[in-house]
């Protein structure tokens, strides 16, 4: 089992999907990506952050974010799933979503719930924990949240981390706590007084190491 850290290259794989075989390397191309799991079709809560996800295709796209579901079943049980998941969104599901049926898939991305000897299937293999990978276009894991099996993701806060990723890989940046797109960010470290003054001009000193500017791509 693979130990992924923020940083790490996203295992490359080829899997059947809701929309055909993939080799996720290519489907990624050079792309945004989120992965994120599921242990079993027909589960309450999965479906509703299925259909949250299909309900805002829009925001992913425009932020120009693929999204790709996975859960421990094969690819005719989520077929089955989509059309339940269809009828809750009100929308269509416009994603694919992996088969991994063996668990193949989660061990590499080390999405199985090992620690929890009660959390097994009738084979007795561990379930695939609810994880959230967000992947970079050089394909580097930047954001893994792993949730617990009771609570739903909340997406607003998914894409407030893509937004502050995206924002800060275009300027020296680093965005405070509660951050929103159009809020003040920090000035990077790296960036001395002199060269903040030409890029955030107006910065403001809240301690020697805290400087804050202007969002950037609101100017």
């Amino acid at each position: 089992m693979t130990n992924l850290r923020l940083g790490s290259t996203a295992p490359d794989f080829y899997a059947d999907t809701t929309q055909g075989p993939i080799h996720f390397h290519d489907w990624l191309n050079e792309s945004w990506a989120i992965l994120f799991s599921h242990p079993e079709d027909f589960t309450p809560v999965c479906t509703t952050e299925l259909s949250e996800v299909a309900r805002r295709r829009s925001d992913f796209e425009k932020r120009h974010v693929k999204v790709i579901g996975l859960s421990a079943n094969d690819v005719s049980s989520h077929r089955r799933w989509v059309e339940d998941i269809n009828d809750v969104s009100g929308s269509n599901v416009a994603f694919p979503i992996i088969g991994d049926a063996d668990r193949s898939i989660a061990t590499a991305y080390d999405m199985l719930d090992a620690l929890d000897p009660t959390n097994v299937d009738a084979n007795g293999v561990p379930f695939t924990i609810r994880d959230v990978l967000v992947i970079d276009p050089k394909k580097i894991i930047r954001l893994k949240i792993s949730y617990p099996a009771s609570t739903g993701r909340n997406f607003d806060e998914i894409l407030r981390v893509i937004d502050s990723l995206q924002l800060g890989d275009r300027y020296p940046i680093t965005t405070p706590a509660n951050w929103r797109p159009g809020d003040d960010v920090i000035i990077h470290p790296k960036v001395n007084d002199d060269e903040a003054t030409v890029q955030f001009p107006g910065y403001k000193t809240i301690k020697p190491y805290l400087r804050l500017a202007a969002d950037p791509s609101s100017q």
